[in-house]
């Protein structure tokens, strides 16, 4: 029996895709995992952190929404976030917890109705805004895997740029290219400071998991806080449009934050 060249096209298309998976890494770079040991070292002063509450000022635009007001910013290291924002048109709320059995986030407008996030909109980084968490649970957390993509220069600044993301110990596993894309998060060091000027990741769609929706937080007014260093200035953009400038005023380290006191009300 002649088998249709559509046919033999589509197998001969996984039988690629299954060898390129194969080809992939599961071995992180030594020199990506020692930039980001370095940064974690510099924004953590060496001590250990559990939690951090930021809080200070906002401004939030989205489309003809242009609203101002204050913002706190709470996470934990164990891989919870929450966001508070009390805006001219509001309050807004958001909070992911991954460190959960059951990993779960809502999220909530002016209206206080209390909305779930998609699954697959949590496995980025609940906390965003504080860049030695995001690090620190890549490293504490199994099966993430780190590429050094090289020297560059991103926003006219010098730096050293490394990309994670989680992988199957099965790479042929369904899913685990799924997984890989939706779990990997790109840093951005400055080449001097070994500070984080930026991160990126994707977000998605709650009915679709594969579109993509970037997502940039651009790091800046690094001041020390009981030896540990702390961007003052966050700005999170969201295809590349600035969504959300916040500017910290006050921030405090280890002071008892349970995920239960992250849940939305």
């Amino acid at each position: 029996m002649r088998v249709p060249r559509v046919v033999f096209s589509i197998f001969f298309a996984f039988v690629l895709t299954i060898s390129l998976a194969a080809q992939q890494t599961t071995t992180s770079d030594p020199q990506a995992l020692s930039l980001l040991q370095r940064s974690l070292n510099v924004l953590s002063g060496g001590q250990s952190l559990t939690d951090v509450t930021l809080s200070g000022t906002a401004r939030r635009i989205a489309g003809s929404d242009d609203d101002t007001g204050t913002a706190v910013f709470k996470a934990l290291a164990s891989g919870a976030g929450r966001t508070d924002l009390s805006l001219s048109s509001g309050q807004r709320s958001e909070v992911c917890d991954l460190s959960a059995t059951t990993p779960a986030g809502t999220w909530s407008g002016p209206d206080r109705i209390s909305h779930p996030i998609a699954f697959h909109n949590l496995l980025s980084e609940p906390a965003w805004f504080f860049p030695a968490f995001t690090i620190a649970r890549r490293f504490s957390g199994s099966g993430y895997v780190a590429t050094y993509v090289g020297h560059e220069m991103h926003n006219d600044q010098a730096v050293e740029h490394i990309s994670v993301s989680q992988t199957s110990s099965n790479p042929h596993a369904p899913g685990a290219a799924t997984l890989q894309h939706l779990t990997q998060i790109d840093y951005f060091l400055d080449s001097s400071t070994l500070l984080p000027a930026a991160i990126s990741f994707n977000i998605h769609p709650d009915d679709n998991a594969l579109l993509d929706i970037p997502i940039e937080v651009r790091f800046s007014d690094y001041r020390a806080v009981n030896g540990a260093h702390v961007p003052y200035h966050i700005q999170k953009y969201l295809n590349n449009s600035l969504l959300l400038d916040f500017q910290a005023q006050a921030v405090t380290f280890n002071t008892g934050l349970t995920a239960a006191q992250l849940t939305v009300q």
